[in-house]
């Protein structure tokens, strides 16, 4: 009865060999009990040793593809590759000249940047006068 508990349990978990399942069903067919496991086994017994009846496969219209279909799908699809991948070229090329003219405003507004510093070093060298008769070099007669 021990034996036949363990089997069960293996079987159930479905940790069982083919052997251990053959000693299952023998230790069964001569134990007293477990009729609903008694039953099942020998249903599927049965069921192993039916045939199936009236088995026909239908002879319907198989539709084979056309190889013609096939080559213009193909070169649609190519076509429609290459126009994306034509599309996509295009636009980061435009994103490059984009990047390229702003690059450029930039360098010349730095350049014009320099220029009127340039020009503002004499405007610096006028804020160290202290006065405005010194600016013009003038000078009060008393």
């Amino acid at each position: 009865m021990n034996r036949i508990e363990e089997l069960l349990e293996k079987y159930w978990n479905a940790e069982t060999s083919l052997a251990e399942e053959q000693e299952l069903k023998n230790l069964l067919s001569q134990a007293e009990g477990y009729e609903e496991e008694k039953e099942m086994f020998s249903g599927i017994g049965v069921l192993a040793t039916e045939e199936p009846e009236n088995l026909t496969i239908p002879k319907g219209k198989i539709r084979k593809l056309n190889a013609s279909w096939l080559n213009w799908a193909a070169s649609i699809a190519i076509l429609a590759g290459s126009f994306y991948g034509w599309r996509v070229y295009e636009q980061k090329q435009a994103e490059k000249e984009a990047y390229d003219q702003v690059m450029m405003a930039f360098a010349l507004i730095q350049t014009n940047l320099s220029k009127g510093q340039e020009q503002m070093e004499v405007l610096n060298d006028l804020k160290y006068l202290n006065t405005t008769n010194e600016l013009f070099e003038t000078t009060l007669k008393k």
